[in-house]
């Protein structure tokens, strides 16, 4: 089984990126940006046999539509290192962020494409918060709709068993809230592991900085441009709408967050505020609906993308035929 790290970055190698690089049953990918201290990813391919740095220069020439489509400058690019994944047969990939520090137990208790036995959480409503059934109540994750937060701890508990396709892994620290969550609270966190594992039949954020999907999942998964910082968030809804299963378990990096402007956060997360729930209810009626919420540089970057995985599956599928 092919395993991926994807990581992109700005910034000079982290301890968290180096300590990805040291897991070597992982293929790790980073995908550099403009801004991207070349040199010193290069010389991280020469130190360890399993880190592979797409420059921008590979990035264009890999998947020249794709990169234009994308532009420069942004977390988006991300979706490169999902491309490179897929045409080289990844099994399983993990998403992550150059801030969150992996824990010793990162890596070791993957349950994507395995039966699991979870709390299985309900509500009356469209949506789910993660955060709502750990010890942490007062805080929502980050794409959570915040209309919905006086009410989104009243939920109901199963017990049953699952096979995931995405495990969305917790936090420990400064966790994955949105800014007004964290201007009101400034939170540090340090969750329980046996508040874990838990899915819903609701659906619910997650996000890309420490996350597991599976081949299928990766096949329509991917992060969009114009979007704020709903592109991972409205990815997640989107592939949770074409039946996917996420299951939410115990924290495994703890995150130092890079600097960030709140307020800025705050902007380029109204496009959340505004649409999510709206979203999410045309999404119920068909994910085809995804097209009609997104501006149209993240249309041509959602259609490239799939272009890109359905045309490498077709073109193996034509391969094995003729064998």
């Amino acid at each position: 089984m092919k395993k991926c790290i994807v990581i992109t970055t700005i910034y000079k190698p982290s301890l968290s990126t180096l300590k990805y690089c040291s897991q070597d049953e992982w293929e790790i990918v980073i995908v550099g940006d403009l801004k991207t201290p070349h040199e010193e990813y290069q010389q991280l391919e020469k130190e360890y046999k399993n880190v592979k740095y797409l420059h921008p220069n590979d990035q264009e020439q890999l998947f020249p539509e794709l990169s234009q489509k994308l532009g420069w400058n942004k977390i988006a690019r991300r979706t490169i290192g999902f491309a490179y994944c897929y045409i080289n047969n990844c099994d399983i990939m993990a998403t992550v962020d150059d801030d969150n520090i992996p824990m010793d137990n990162w890596g070791k208790d993957i349950i994507v494409n395995k039966e699991t036995t979870v709390y299985n959480y309900s509500n009356e409503g469209d949506f789910f918060d993660p955060l709502s059934v750990t010890e942490y109540k007062h805080l929502w994750h980050r794409g959570f709709p915040i209309k919905l937060i006086k009410n989104k701890n009243e939920n109901t508990c199963s017990y049953n068993t699952v096979i995931p396709d995405i495990q969305a892994n917790f936090w420990n620290g400064d966790p994955d809230i949105d800014a007004i969550c964290r201007m009101e609270h400034s939170p540090h966190c340090i969750f329980d592991d046996k508040s874990f594992p838990f899915t819903s039949v609701k659906f619910s954020p997650f996000n890309s900085q420490n996350t597991i999907i599976n081949r299928k999942v990766l096949k329509y998964y991917c992060m969009l441009p114009g979007i704020g910082r709903m592109d991972d968030i409205w990815a997640s809804y989107y592939v949770e709408s074409l039946g996917f299963k996420v299951v939410y378990d115990k924290a495994t990096v703890y995150q130092e967050r890079n600097d960030h402007c709140l307020l800025t956060d705050y902007k380029d997360e109204n496009i959340g505020v505004l649409n999510t729930i709206d979203l999410v209810s045309n999404l119920k009626k068909n994910p085809k609906n995804f097209y009609d919420y997104l501006p149209e540089d993240s249309k041509k970057v959602l259609e490239e993308y799939l272009k890109i995985t359905h045309e490498f599956d077709e073109k193996n599928r034509n391969n094995d035929v003729s064998k």
